[in-house]
């Protein structure tokens, strides 16, 4: 009897793992032009993560308040307007009143002779639905991906500018001059460089405690050069070397997005690669180095990837979107052991050509959703797994 008992758990396990993690999909807004990021976070201090769409094509930076049930409408309200081609925005609450403050760039473009780059940051005017109060503080060519990050475990959070390219950088392959990473200490918001050492374009850009006890964030970045760790320590900024990506020819060449999970206690990083490339690169650790494996080369115009776990088996699964080609969003699940196989399931078939997409939990059941926006589209993937 326990043997037959054995035997069907084994088979229930197996099946589990062989089952897609479902999804129901909600259309939020369709009328957005050039849709290039998308941020959740609580902007109205009521416990509801909320959606911006920060969509390049449009004057406006827009934010959609989070009704808290899927059968109700997004309202859609107005950050701030009158800001020509805006690329990314980054939210913290830096004053404790349960409201962040964002920093955004506008007046971007790839051919940093084309692009102004400024970079400003906004506040709430006490009525968070109404347009917000911006304040410009620098103006840096190809300013592209903004973050926030405990650089130095103080518990106070720089902003974080990973810029495409450096000023000498031109099209078609910007190999001219590297790419400028930088920070901003809220208050002054004088520009601190970390680095100029990326060649080429710097497309991606991640924030992470890189060891379990660290409180200090350290900061991932995807360029032509590869992958590399930069970390603040008592002696300045080091650089590590993760690896170098695609090794291909520029501007065909390294790595353009990368995000970091978890198989267990085990870290692996996936990445998009080479820059707006087609395959999707799994990095493990295999002894002082780390193995690249590439688990899907049929994405056109790659341009986000996100980890995290939908099912709630401790293991993460990695999304990755591409603006071009089929148009879809696929989700890759691991096997078990210690070189697992990696599984591709579909998650939006040819209705999202997705720039940048997200993993927070947007209804309060304990299970993270999946929101993500295209050109046109901001859509929210809400997770109807079994797990957690």
């Amino acid at each position: 009897m326990r043997s037959v008992c054995s035997a069907l758990l084994l088979l229930g396990t197996v099946l589990r793992a062989q089952t897609p993690i479902r999804f129901t999909e909600h259309t939020l807004a369709k009328d957005l032009k050039g849709g290039y990021q998308v941020v959740a976070v609580d902007l109205n201090h009521d416990g509801k993560p909320d959606l911006i769409a920060l969509a390049s094509g449009m004057p406006d930076l827009a934010w959609y308040e989070n009704p808290g049930a899927a059968d109700k409408p997004w309202e859609r309200h107005v950050l701030a307007v009158n800001l020509p081609r805006l690329i990314n925005c980054a939210a913290e609450d830096l004053d404790g009143d349960g409201i962040p403050e964002i920093v955004v760039a506008w007046e971007f473009a790839n051919d940093a002779s084309k692009s102004i780059g400024k970079v400003g940051v906004l506040s709430h005017d006490g009525d968070p639905t109404k347009p917000w109060k911006l304040r410009q503080f620098d103006e840096v060519p190809t300013a592209h991906r903004l973050r926030w990050a405990d650089v130095d475990g103080s518990g106070k959070k720089v902003a974080v500018n990973a810029v495409l390219t450096g000023t000498k950088a031109s099209p078609p392959n910007y190999t001219q001059d590297n790419a400028p990473l930088l920070i901003y200490r809220p208050g002054e918001w004088k520009r601190e460089t970390v680095s100029t050492e990326n060649l080429g374009v710097m497309h991606g850009v991640s924030i992470l405690k890189w060891n379990p006890k660290d409180k200090r964030d350290s900061i991932l970045t995807a360029s032509f050069s590869g992958i590399h760790l930069f970390q603040l320590t008592a002696k300045g900024w080091t650089r590590t070397e993760i690896s170098k990506g695609d090794p291909s020819a520029c501007p065909k060449c390294g790595s353009s997005d990368v995000a970091v999970g978890r198989l267990g206690t085990k870290r692996f990083l996936a990445a998009i690669e080479a820059w707006h490339g087609n395959q999707v690169s799994i990095y493990t650790k295999e002894g002082k180095g780390w193995k690249r494996q590439t688990i899907d080369d049929s994405l056109v115009d790659g341009h986000t990837i996100v980890t995290a776990d939908f099912d709630g088996d401790g293991r993460d699964e990695v999304v990755a979107g591409f603006r071009q080609g089929s148009k879809s969003l696929f989700l890759y699940r691991a096997g078990k052991g210690d070189a697992p196989a990696w599984t591709k399931q579909v998650l939006d078939e040819g209705g999202m050509n997705a720039a940048a997409c997200t993993a927070v939990d947007l209804n309060a059941d304990g299970k993270l959703d999946i929101a993500c926006i295209s050109g046109t589209t901001l859509k929210w993937y809400q997770n109807q797994s079994a797990g957690n």
